[in-house]
């Protein structure tokens, strides 16, 4: 095949491309802002699915080498009633179908399945343009372009090439996250660390709540969410790390001690995260050689699936454009064809979840969802 691919982004769902059209022998070359893989921390844990994210592991031929990074026991879960009671407590006995990883891992996995020189890094894009017959010129922030044939935005919910596909831009769904970490939590806070348990950690309440997960080295990794408009969180002084930790815990005043603890004893500065997302319904129509993957395409609040999403639509991509070499049009029609259904429904998911999640009769929503669930996997039904 003598079409160049780029793909524009070198996060789990790029790389996954680039990985899966290597071994199907297809050059490509993906750009990435950062300067460097080192550049910034990677986030925190993923639990990765076997309907979708391990799917596309196994496109890459990369199982073996996940199986071997995937940390033991994190899938347990536990929710918890803002005074401290464990209201649902599921141990992970490593059949939930869900293994977790850290991301910076899985994406260091990535990165050494493709061949050097693949990703150039610090090429940030400031923007693209179609130049007739299925081509288009991308710009970089130092004034350089590349011109090719296949362009893949793989760049996130502020993607720089969406706009060649479609106007839409993320939103604000009402809620933010403010992220913060314990480091050797066993030891120095270990109320927080019997609190969170083995694994992951939901304390719920309507519009509230405080969420937790076990990652490598007792540490742990907390999002603290709250439903408010953004003028709220601007009011907040979040280069103040006192002042913001303290007007984010009073939302919480009569929260368990160990519970607030992950907030209030946090070991890094608490930073915001607001969340954003696009339409539910997200599509365009075909433009030639241009597509996009991951967040780029459906960007939604996390939910579990945004990483194992991003993933699949790399494998897939990748495997189109391998079943069609002579013909890319063929082969993008027949991605975004299964892509956008795909996409939609983890959406309405997703928003289906935020609703158990911080509902007015949070957190008994999102138990009576679980244990219906597991009633009902007997008849076929998917955590």
């Amino acid at each position: 095949m003598s079409t160049d691919v780029t793909i524009i982004g070198a996060g789990l769902g790029g790389l996954t491309l680039a990985r899966v059209l290597h071994v199907h022998g297809t050059p490509v070359t993906v750009y990435e802002a950062e300067a460097s893989p080192s550049a910034r921390t990677q986030g925190g844990m993923l639990d990765i699915h076997d309907y979708n994210g391990q799917l596309a592991l196994e496109a890459a031929g990369l199982t073996d080498a996940f199986e071997a990074i995937v940390l033991a026991g994190r899938e347990a879960m536990r929710i918890i009633d803002r005074d401290g009671t464990v209201l649902l407590e599921e141990a992970d006995d490593g059949t939930g179908g869900r293994p977790e990883v850290q991301r910076g891992e899985l994406r260091q996995l990535l990165l050494d399945s493709l061949p050097d020189g693949t990703v150039r890094w610090g090429h940030k894009v400031s923007g693209a343009r179609a130049l007739g017959e299925g081509r288009h010129e991308v710009t970089f922030a130092d004034g350089g372009t590349v011109t090719t044939d296949l362009l893949v935005g793989a760049d996130g919910a502020w993607s720089r090439v969406r706009p060649l596909l479609s106007a839409a831009t993320p939103a604000y769904t009402g809620m933010s996250f403010v992220e913060t970490y314990l480091f050797d939590a066993d030891t120095r806070h270990p109320a927080a660390a019997k609190a969170v348990g083995g694994g992951s950690m939901l304390a719920l309440a309507p519009g509230k709540g405080i969420q937790a997960h076990r990652e490598k080295g007792d540490t742990l990794h907390t999002y603290v969410a709250l439903s408010k408009p953004q003028e709220w969180f601007a009011a907040i002084d979040f280069t103040d790390a006192p002042a913001a930790t303290a007007r984010i815990a009073d939302e919480f005043e009569g929260w368990a001690p160990e519970l607030l603890a992950l907030l209030t004893e946090s070991d890094t500065a608490p930073v915001l995260r607001p969340l954003n997302g696009l339409p539910t319904e997200h599509r365009w129509e075909r433009v030639p050689g241009v597509t996009l993957i991951g967040d780029a395409a459906h960007a939604a609040a996390p939910n579990g699936e945004g990483a194992n999403l991003a993933m699949l639509d790399g494998a897939e991509l990748a495997k189109a454009v391998a079943a069609h070499p002579d013909d890319i049009e063929t082969a993008l029609a027949a991605y975004e064809r299964d892509m956008f259904p795909r996409s939609a429904a983890a959406a309405v998911d997703g928003a289906e979840l935020y609703g158990f999640m911080f509902s007015d009769d949070a957190p008994h929503g999102l138990i009576d969802m679980f244990t219906g669930q597991e009633q009902g996997q007997g008849q076929g039904q998917k955590r």
